[in-house]
């Protein structure tokens, strides 16, 4: 018969036990594909007899079974409920047939040998059990049962025409299976129907969900479902049961089609029915991933492989190119044992390098093979880690690379992959990187390492403060002179350059070398960009920016992506902006390159860049932002994993937090354990300049300005000292003003200044800033009204401004023109909320920010402001300079600062001298 809908096979299933019951007996033939769900639907049968007063007996054909004579048939005696008598009489020819089959030979021709006395019987029994109550015999995969079964269930058949009996057997459509005469045998009686159990229709899956999730939100999934099941009502469930645990483990409603592992699960559950040829052949398409590669894996001939695709098609495994979906091959490859998978893989890998596949493919193949030892594997692993490296997928390339060091017996080559590890690594975590240094040092030592490679490693090597390991190789690299190719001193160049800019102690171990070597020619147009980066940030940090150096950066930044090796030339060309001058060029290429750097998955590469970033926030005064992007630098990577580069990131946060008044979290962040070794790097005077202004910050004034001075002579022993990379002059100047040495701070000021120039307005409006505070109160005007035309100009710095502006504030103040101290106080204070300078509002808070009248007959009220007029009072009274700043809230220097501009309008010089009329409220000064 045609198809029908499912519920229609059940009506027609019903009906058949109606007739049965009636005296006319009926055998029905239950066909479909793996995945029609026979086995539910004769169960229901099942469960719906016994409601209606009849027996049930259920047997089940087992592939594993089938050479056990007489199985079967045995289930079916064993789940009737026969009399002793019977059952004894039943299991004796049970015996006794089962023994006549096995010494038959062969065993598969039983069909035509066995005895007929003891096939009539045992089709008796379950004959006489049927006069008694209406009787349905189920047996499940028929075509799996033993021969003998076979023959026994072909006799009773024959004979259940006029008996209370219903016969339903199930098998599956496209399989292979023996005694194919028993279908052609039963559906030649009369009283044989075939009913073919379609798969569900896009309708019916919709039923199925709505029954399972409730209509509501049935329609949502329903045509995925379908798509992914194909109809297959086993598939349909286990996407049911993935969603309803999807459910159940986050308390909502899923946003979308869940495909968990009960959908692999139902997917194996048919692959298993279907037989092993099917599994295999699913196992086959698991691993190759296209069809027309299945013949020559498996070893299978074209008729085979299609006739296996499309029973798997139509029972909806398969769909037009594979898989319905990928849970599918990884459920069937799970199940698969590792022995079995290997094999297959490596085969895969096999034929794909043999029909030119991508360097990728075959990589696929040999990495989840596990290992090899085909020697065209090597180049292929390397070839497709280069390939993942530009693709962004860093952990895949590590991985091909690992298996290629484990597949090369090639020294030489063995250590340029370790070398390629090292940098696949870096991207990820520089830590994996060191447990390859005794490997490629060794290979140093025995002349294998040499030239870029061994470059490479002394860079790790630097970064990582193993710095007596790193002067071994930069020396063994110099004594190699004109032992080296063009590539390999194009590198030297460039590292020459790199190491002047980041640890320049280490420079002279490459002096020899450069010196001895002519002009150099490099070919690498990455190479070549890589060398003007660092030139470029090396020229910028020892002579100071030029427009021609800032241009440059800009050039390389615009063709450069970060692909293998380019990290290196985007931080130079991005730091030569940020130091000369052009923060505000730098940032928008540092926003891309981090984002560039996510993309490829390249977390480390991320981090640094987002290190450089949060520089570029703090050199404009965007405190948050700085604070922001250095959090997620030292996030992003490990503190351990940073080495010596750790005071980059690390610096930016201390000097962030410091400038937001956050002094508690600073402390917390200094008291971090940092390598010794940091402080011979470019990356120790950042961490220096930091910690200092931390120091200033909180009034430990001697250990401010100690930092300072030695962040100072270490640019200087190392030719870095340019204002664009740390104004510490400024710094040591600020902290001299605190400690009342004015003359030595002006010194360091004018010096200061001295070397700005017009390339750094940020430093030198901070000068100028500092340099008021030197000046006489009527000359401070002018100056901090230059300081802050200079920090607001293109290339300024927020922050600065506000504090700028805050002294503006205070001269005004001082000078008694108080509607312009209001004015600029509240810009002052619109500007600190901007960059969120929590300690200068705080400052800001305490001064007379609106134009004031003096109340009269205050004999100093004229003379002094209020700020002024609250210190002093405070200080007639006998309270100590600390005691007055935690009074008000305002730092020690504010304090002393007031006190002097009082001492100077009275005429006066110790505190002792301060009249008593200077008064405020008790409340005030309790």
């Amino acid at each position: 018969m045609g198809l029908i809908e499912r519920d229609e096979a059940l009506a027609s299933l019903e009906g058949l036990l109606a007739d049965a019951g009636n005296g006319r007996g009926r055998v029905a033939l239950v066909s479909g594909t793996v995945a029609t769900g026979k086995s539910e639907l004769l169960h229901a049968i099942a469960e719906k007899a016994i409601d209606l007063g009849a027996l049930a007996i259920i047997a089940t054909g087992s592939r594993a079974e089938r050479e056990v004579p007489l199985g079967v048939l045995a289930q079916l005696i064993d789940d009737a409920p026969l009399l002793a008598h019977e059952r004894e009489r039943a299991v004796d020819l049970l015996q006794e047939g089962a023994g006549a089959a096995m010494a038959a030979e062969p065993y598969a021709e039983t069909l035509e040998q066995m005895d007929a006395q003891i096939v009539h019987a045992l089709c008796t029994v379950l004959l006489e059990l049927s006069e008694r109550h209406p009787l349905l015999i189920v047996v499940d995969d028929v075509q799996h049962a033993d021969p003998a079964s076979l023959l026994c269930l072909a006799y009773l058949c024959r004979r259940v025409r006029f008996a209370r009996v219903v016969a339903l057997f199930s098998l599956t459509d496209h399989g292979q299976y023996g005694e194919s005469s028993f279908e052609t045998e039963l559906q030649r009686q009369p009283h044989c129907r075939r009913i073919h159990l379609p798969l569900l229709s896009r309708e019916g899956v919709g039923r199925l969900a709505a029954e399972r999730l409730g209509p509501e939100h049935a329609e949502s999934v329903a045509g995925a479902w379908f798509d992914l099941s194909g109809g297959n009502p086993l598939l349909v469930r286990g996407l049911a049961e993935d969603h309803l645990d999807e459910r159940r483990a986050t308390g909502a409603e899923p946003a979308g089609v869940v495909v968990g592992d009960r959908y692999g699960q139902a997917v194996l559950s048919c692959l298993r029915r279907a037989g092993r040829p099917m599994l295999d052949l699913a196992r086959g398409l698991a691993v190759a991933g296209e069809f027309r590669l299945l013949e020559p894996l498996l070893g299978l001939s074209a008729g085979d492989v299609a006739q296996r695709v499309h029973t798997l098609t139509v029972a909806g495994i398969f769909g037009h190119d594979g898989f319905r979906h990928e849970r599918g091959g990884s459920a069937v490859l799970a199940e698969t044992s590792p022995e079995r998978r290997a094999e297959l893989y490596r085969r895969a890998a096999e034929l794909a390098y043999n029909n030119g596949a991508p360097a990728t493919v075959i990589a696929e193949h040999l990495l989840h093979a596990g290992e090899t030892a085909t020697p065209w594997a090597v180049p292929v692993l390397e070839d497709a880690a280069r390939q993942a490296l530009r693709d962004g997928r860093v952990e895949q390339a590590v991985a091909y690379l690992k298996l290629a060091w484990h597949a090369c017996t090639d020294e030489r080559q063995r250590v340029k992959i370790t070398t390629a590890l090292v940098r696949a690594e870096w991207r990820i975590n520089p830590s994996a990187s060191a447990g390859h240094f005794p490997e490629l040092t060794d290979a140093m030592h025995r002349g294998i390492l040499r030239g870029y490679p061994a470059v490479v490693l002394a860079k790790a090597l630097l970064w990582h403060g193993r710095f007596d390991d790193a002067q071994e190789v930069l020396e063994h690299v110099s004594d190699a002179g004109g032992d080296l190719d063009q590539e390999a001193l194009a590198e030297l160049v460039t590292a020459r350059s790199w190491l002047r800019s980041s640890y320049p102690p280490f420079l002279t171990h490459l002096r020899r070398t450069m010196s001895e070597q002519g002009p150099v020619t490099i070919s690498s147009v990455s190479a070549n960009r890589r060398r003007e980066a660092a030139a470029a940030l090396a020229s910028v940090l020892t002579t100071g920016p030029s427009d021609e150096l800032l241009g440059a950066a800009e050039r390389i930044l615009r063709s450069s992506r970060l692909d293998e090796g380019s990290l290196d030339t985007v931080e130079s060309a991005v730091l030569a902006l940020t130091y000369g001058g052009a923060a505000e060029a730098a940032a928008p290429w540092c926003e891309a390159f981090i984002e560039e750097a996510a993309t490829r998955r390249a977390p480390s590469r991320q981090a640094r860049l987002a290190a450089v970033r949060a520089e570029i926030a703090f050199r404009q005064g965007d405190l948050p932002g700085a604070e922001r992007h250095a959090r997620l630098a030292l996030e992003i990577m490990p503190h351990t994993s940073w080495g010596v580069a750790v005071g980059g990131p690390l610096g930016t946060l201390v000097l962030a937090a410091t400038a937001m008044g956050r002094f508690a979290e600073v402390a917390d962040h200094l008291d971090r354990p940092v390598p010794d070794a940091m402080f011979q790097t470019r990356f120790g005077l950042h961490y220096l300049h930091a910690r200092g202004r931390y120091s200033l910050a909180t009034d430990h004034l001697q250990p401010a300005l100690s930092d300072f001075q030695l962040c100072g002579r270490l640019m200087d022993q190392w030719g870095l000292d340019v204002p664009g990379m740390i104004p510490w002059r400024a710094d040591a100047a600020e902290a001299c003003l605190r400690m009342n040495k004015p003359g030595q701070a002006r010194r360091l000021i004018e010096e200061q200044l001295a070397r700005c120039g017009a390339t750094a307005p940020r430093v030198h409006g901070i000068s100028m800033r500092l340099l008021a505070a030197t000046s006489e109160l009527r000359h401070r005007p002018m100056l901090l009204r230059q300081a802050a035309d200079l920090l607001q100009s293109p290339g300024g710095d927020t922050y600065e401004l506000a504090r700028a502006l805050f002294d503006l504030t205070e001269a005004y103040h001082a000078l008694g023109e108080f509607r312009r101290a209001g004015m600029i106080g509240r810009r002052a204070k619109a500007v600190a909320q901007e960059c969120e300078a929590n300690s200068l509002l705080r400052a800001l808070a305490r001064e007379t920010l609106e134009e004031n009248t003096p109340a009269e007959g205050a004999e100093v009220a004229p003379i002094l402001s209020d700020a002024e007029r609250r210190v002093a009072a405070l200080a007639a009274v006998g309270y100590t300079n600390r005691e007055i700043a935690d009074k008000l809230y305002v730092t020690v220097s504010t304090v002393e600062q007031h006190l002097t501009r009082t001492y100077r309008k009275l005429n006066i010089t110790r505190r002792a001298d301060l009249p008593a009329s200077v008064e405020l409220t008790g409340s005030v000064i309790a």
